[in-house]
C-alpha cells in the first residue's frame, strides 16, 4: 500500500491536520473531513461533527466560484476517500443539514 491509501489512524490524522493547519489550510479541510468520516463511521457522532465544523470553517477562507477552486488535491487522506470537489454543500450534503 502506498501512503496516500494506507489506513491512518484517528492519531496519526490529527497530527496531520495540526502540521497542515500551519502549512497548508487546504490540506486541513481535506484532513478535518477525513476525521469527521472516520469518527462518523466508527459512530463518534459528537467528535464527527467537531470535524465537520472545523473542515467547514476552513472551507470558509477560500473562494468557491469555479470548481477549479473547490476540487481537491489529494484523492484520500489517511485511507478516507475524499470527493473530488469540497465546499460547504457537498459537506452538507455528507453529513446532513445540522453540520
Amino acid at each position: 500500500m502506498t501512503s496516500e491509501t494506507r489506513v491512518a489512524s484517528v492519531e496519526e490524522l490529527e497530527t496531520g491536520f495540526q502540521r497542515e493547519l500551519g502549512t497548508d489550510r487546504w490540506s486541513a479541510a481535506e484532513s478535518a473531513y477525513a476525521l469527521a468520516v472516520r469518527h462518523r463511521d466508527n459512530g463518534d457522532w459528537d467528535t464527527s461533527r467537531e470535524w465537520v465544523n472545523q473542515c467547514l470553517l476552513l472551507l470558509e477562507g477560500f473562494p468557491s466560484d469555479t470548481l477549479e477552486d473547490v476540487a481537491t488535491k489529494r484523492m484520500s487522506v489517511g485511507g478516507v476517500q475524499l470527493p473530488a470537489y469540497l465546499h460547504d454543500g457537498v459537506v452538507r450534503d455528507r453529513f446532513g443539514d445540522g453540520a
